[in-house]
């Protein structure tokens, strides 16, 4: 029990070191060593433990803090991918897409238009084709 305790603490330090570091270029040897694991033993021991592997868990942590990014407006999209560490504009849409449900450009107009997905949306061609007034 007590070596399973030492196994879960390494763990959790080498995701803290994930949390800390999400917006460099990590791999997985890099992230192992920090745990003193051999990296298929880590990747094996981090699936089991968290339930995903450390590259979701990496991916989940830069998509969230690009939500933040974006929401805030201060940079750009390709600024955003950069910042939480994505080497390709392209790769960090798709992710973007696949975990939040559309583009990051998308999210950010949402954002800023205060839009909730359980709130109908009404086409900008309606609006000013009846002009109507958008409260």
């Amino acid at each position: 029990m007590a070596n399973d305790d030492f196994t879960r603490q390494r763990l959790v330090l080498a995701r803290a070191f994930m949390d800390e570091h999400y917006d460099a270029p990590l791999d997985l040897a890099q992230i192992a060593e920090r745990a003193s694991f051999s990296r298929y033993h880590f990747l094996r021991l981090f699936r089991a433990t968290f339930e995903q592997t450390p590259h979701q868990y990496l991916t989940s942590l830069r998509i969230e803090r690009a939500k933040q990014l974006l929401a805030s407006g201060d940079l750009s999209v390709t600024e955003v991918c950069l910042a939480v560490g994505f080497d390709s504009l392209g790769s960090f849409s798709v992710l973007f897409r696949r975990h939040v449900g559309h583009a990051p450009s998308v999210f950010r107009a949402r954002a800023f238009t205060g839009w909730r997905p359980d709130q109908p949306r009404i086409p900008m061609c309606f609006v000013t084709m009846f002009g109507l007034r958008l409260a």
